[in-house]
């Protein structure tokens, strides 16, 4: 891993989003140079499903050796973050470095996504990017070597980044635009650059996200920190650069990536949006068992894998019982197109459970949508749920905790199919 430098000591960082997560981990590797850090963030009460307040992200902050102002902030609210900044200048004397990495995630399709949730994507990954800099700036034009740093990725138009989850991409998308413009706009005053991670990086969000077992296969915070901190110690002649945390810490002289590794070992799950090398993608998604939403037509595999989907029911209708009714609570329908092409449904909601074809008996908690042969694949083990979800092979409308909850029922399929 990096080692600190002490060069951020006495520095002020703005970090959004800080009291968990990339956020949090990037404020650590400061504060171990005696920074200072703001923690601009809205959990000030512990959050039901993730760890972490501002608070405790303070202490965190100053046990490693830094300084720490949690302040209660929504980036949609002008107010708040105009107040927090307010109170960093009159804590810290000014701000020097700007984090801009709280953001909100929904991969859902145009149709299926609520407007409510369009709008909270805009709203904290577009708009709370432009908000929290335009109030920082004054500040941070003061400094002797200001930084403006969105966790945001290279602005990448082809059309697998947006099909899929249009407002998403376009929100994150916005994060990035600010860098383009803003880079321009104050080169040779402030340094405004973008970081993403080349791989997914596990947090508590990715996992309430797509899952627990999606953990070993990625890389841990303190990657995307590392990097993150060899950006902010660069001159501001170094910007408008979207930079992938890999490629950054190379250059630094990095060669063991195992030690950022959930897994040592195991293959690791591409992240979004990096595409420079189509082909390279392309193998990494099939080692994970799925054929890449840009991949047209079927290979060999996808046909040697693809039994009859009845098979399959047969197997399922045999490891149904009342425990996992129990403990799953959820009615599935599945919408098959391909060579297999049908309606089916699993009830792990009534009674002892039933599956078969055709509609389900009551209304279905999940509808989950693919080709015939992925979901053989799925059920045998030979695809990730998580990796088919992410490369767009498999849809999900409805109760994502639900679906997850599938990955219990595939694991016990894996062994007799």
């Amino acid at each position: 891993m990096l080692q600190n430098t002490g060069k951020l000591a006495g520095c002020t960082l703005f970090i959004t989003g800080a009291s968990r997560g990339i956020g949090k981990a990037i404020a650590l590797k400061a504060a171990r140079d005696g920074a200072n850090v703001v923690i601009a963030a809205k959990t000030a009460d512990p959050h039901p499903k993730l760890p972490g307040t501002i608070y405790t992200a303070a202490a965190e902050i100053e046990a490693a050796g830094g300084k720490a102002l949690p302040c209660i902030v929504d980036v949609r609210d002008e107010k708040q973050i105009s107040d927090a900044v307010e109170q960093a200048v009159e804590k810290f004397g000014g701000i020097d470095i700007l984090v801009n990495n709280a953001s909100a995630i929904n991969l859902t399709g145009t149709v299926e996504t609520p407007v409510k949730k369009v709008d909270l994507m805009l709203g904290i990954n577009l708009r709370g990017t432009y908000l929290t800099s335009k109030l920082c700036i004054p500040h941070l034009l003061k400094s002797k070597n200001p930084h403006i740093l969105n966790l945001s990725p290279p602005l990448n138009l082809n059309p697998i980044w947006f099909k899929n989850h249009t407002a998403y991409t376009i929100a994150k998308y916005g994060m990035s635009m600010c860098v383009l413009g803003m880079a321009q706009e104050f080169k040779g005053s402030i340094a405004v650059n973008a970081l993403w991670p080349r791989t997914a990086i596990q947090t508590a969000a990715m996992e309430m996200l797509v899952g627990t077992e999606v953990g070993k296969q990625c890389r841990k915070v303190e990657i995307m920190a590392d990097a993150a901190y060899t950006i902010l110690n660069k001159p501001t002649s170094f910007t408008g650069q979207f930079v992938i945390d890999e490629d950054v810490l190379k250059k630094e002289g990095i060669k063991d990536f195992d030690v950022y590794a959930v897994e040592p070992g195991h293959p690791l799950l591409p992240d979004f949006f990096l595409d420079e090398q189509p082909e390279e993608l392309v193998k990494k998604m099939e080692e994970y068992g799925a054929t890449p939403v840009f991949k047209s037509g079927k290979s060999s595999a996808d046909s040697a894998a693809a039994g009859p989907i009845a098979d399959t029911f047969n197997i399922l209708k045999g490891i149904l019982n009342p425990d996992l009714v129990k403990t799953t609570q959820g009615v599935y329908k599945f919408e098959l197109s391909g060579e297999h092409a049908g309606v089916w449904y699993i009830d792990l909601k009534n009674d002892a459970g039933c599956a078969g074809s055709g509609e389900p008996p009551v209304k279905a908690d999940v509808v989950m949508t693919m080709d015939s042969a992925d979901f053989t694949k799925m059920f045998a083990g030979k695809l990730k749920p998580t990796m088919a979800f992410m490369s767009g092979k498999l849809k999900i409308k409805g109760d994502m905790g639900l679906a997850i909850k599938m990955e219990k029922m595939m694991a016990m399929m894996k062994s007799k199919l």
